[in-house]
């Protein structure tokens, strides 16, 4: 491998979803070797380990940009924790003010940095809203609601108190025919009241659950709102115990504009990867 060992990186929290963030504005990594560079640093147990890898780059049309890889090596065009990550830590290298913008593959994000180790995003403009499918989960045809929250998303909504096998039927319905080429994340939904929803995340690219996932509590909470479960600002309880807050306004179509996702971002540890990493 023609990699520059050893690797500086962050190891981040977003809610309990962990990312690898590394300064690439100069080339550690090449670009045809990232692939296998990310799936072996993301290995639980045997390197760093993993949800996804980020990849910090120059960008002449915001304040930096950056790869986004699930911990599989596939590309991801966005994810919501994963840009609160890459927005502290860039914060925090002085590459970008407290009020920044970054490029994705799903457009130009931007972001505050807030007091403590909370970050704001403004996410694009979730579109590609699909309602009335549905999908066959333990027997039953389930009600299903899609829509493009910056990646493809699912949304099931599930009583309260019903035991839910996310790894089975989030497997389901990522590779379901309808979602096929792509795919989809999946999200099972509960409602908690008091303007708190639950929310449990299948996520492609990692092949089960998450403890958090930021595209996923954008796409749960408008949902939650549109069928008059909740509304804005919405509080997304995710499986790592840890809390989002979406904050949108709903249209009279069901739509949303004006989307931000807050919550923490952590920075764990800072170390270096030495080759023996990918072993």
């Amino acid at each position: 491998m023609n990699i520059e060992f050893p690797v500086p990186f962050a190891k981040m929290s977003g809610a309990g979803n962990d990312f690898i963030v590394i300064d690439h504005r100069q080339s550690l990594v090449p670009e045809e070797e990232q692939a296998g560079f990310v799936r072996a640093a993301c290995r639980r147990m045997f390197s760093v380990g993993a949800d996804g890898l980020i990849l910090i780059e120059n960008s002449e049309k915001a304040d930096f940009s950056w790869r986004f890889y699930n911990g599989d090596g596939s590309v991801a065009e966005m994810c919501g924790n994963g840009a609160r990550c890459a927005a502290r830590f860039a914060y925090a290298r002085g590459i970008a003010e407290k009020r920044m913008t970054f490029e994705t593959l799903a457009g130009i994000i931007e972001a505050e940095v807030l007091e403590d180790d909370g970050v704001s995003l403004l996410m694009t403009a979730p579109c590609d809203y699909q309602k009335g499918l549905s999908a066959e989960l333990d027997g039953k045809q389930t009600e299903i609601y899609f829509m493009n929250s910056g990646v493809p998303h699912v949304v099931v909504f599930v009583e309260e108190g019903v035991e839910i096998p996310v790894k089975e039927w989030g497997h389901t319905i990522r590779f379901h025919e309808q979602f096929q080429p792509a795919g989809t994340n999946v999200n099972f939904v509960q409602d908690l009241g008091d303007g708190v929803i639950r929310v449990r995340t299948y996520e492609r690219g990692v092949e089960n659950e998450t403890m958090a996932c930021g595209t996923g509590a954008v796409a749960s909470a408008i949902f939650a709102a549109e069928k008059g479960i909740t509304s804005s600002p919405v509080t997304i309880m995710t499986s790592g115990g840890e809390q989002l807050k979406i904050v949108f306004e709903l249209q009279e179509d069901g739509t949303a504009e004006d989307v931000y996702l807050q919550g923490p971002a952590r920075i764990i540890y800072i170390g270096q990867l030495t080759a023996e990493a990918l072993l």
